[in-house]
């Protein structure tokens, strides 16, 4: 039988959540504070019975197929995953797939600062989120960019300096996201598609180089605005294992003054 522990666990995280959280529309005259029982099923694909009688502790115990399903209904942070399959007395199994969903606080996170432009990277380099400036500066953001493709195959395409250092940040995050989602499939697919058509990258990849993106000051060159002085700094998301990428300016330089007006004009 499922756990008292498991079952407040689960009502808990239910009341945490709003409608617009899981992209549903919101409602703003519901009874009680998140969603319902319903939703999270629907979300989760089980029958609403059998998630009721989790969350009043009179279920089976879920396996391991079930418990992913409800954590990722209840958009579960990874430390909260782990700790529902501990509830259920399971060892938590690794994500299938890379986190390419970015919650809605970092997306919120984005637009708060006019003057910096910000990009959201997966694990596997993809650009899944921007703000307005960092369209404006990097372009082809709609056009599902992922940096480590445009690094080793796209060259034309890189402007900024710094292409030989970020080539072997890029593997040793590549080698990392390899090993933690070996199921994922589009990230398979960009592996073989980098190893067919680079051999800078496969050669840095028999390195297997140690290497972790921080403070960088960069030159970025911009087909408009010429050259420009920016600052690189990273925060990292770990319960989603994604990056949130600042490029910024110094204070009263002429890049800053180039970075507002162009975020202006967007």
């Amino acid at each position: 039988m499922a756990g008292a522990e498991l079952a407040r666990f689960l009502r808990d995280r239910r009341h945490r959540l709003r409608p617009g959280d899981v992209g549903l529309p919101p409602e703003p005259r519901r009874r009680t504070p998140g969603l319902r029982r319903e939703e999270v099923a629907e979300l989760a694909c089980m029958s609403v019975d059998y998630y009721a009688r989790l969350e009043q502790a009179r279920g089976p115990r879920p396996s391991a197929t079930m418990l992913a399903a409800m954590a990722g209904a209840l958009r579960l942070s990874a430390v909260e995953r782990n700790h529902l399959f501990q509830l259920a007395g399971l060892v938590p199994n690794a994500p299938a797939e890379v986190p390419r969903r970015v919650r809605p606080h970092v997306s919120d996170l984005l637009y708060r600062m006019p003057d910096t432009a910000a990009i959201v990277t997966a694990a596997s380099y993809d650009v899944i989120a921007w703000n307005p400036l960092a369209d404006a500066l990097l372009g082809n953001l709609h056009a599902r960019l992922n940096l480590a493709r445009r690094r080793f195959l796209r060259r034309d395409e890189m402007l900024t300096t710094g292409h030989e250092e970020f080539g072997e940040i890029a593997v040793a995050r590549l080698r990392a996201a390899a090993h933690r989602y070996p199921d994922d499939a589009p990230l398979a697919a960009l592996l073989a598609e980098l190893r067919a058509g680079s051999t800078e990258f496969t050669e840095i990849w028999s390195t297997n180089p140690v290497r972790t993106a921080g403070h960088r000051a960069k030159t970025m060159h911009h087909p408009e605005l010429g050259a420009l002085q920016v600052n690189c700094d990273i925060l990292t998301v770990p319960d989603d294992d994604q990056q949130v990428v600042f490029i910024t300016a110094d204070p009263g330089t002429p890049t800053a003054r180039a970075l507002h007006h162009l975020g202006a004009a967007g």
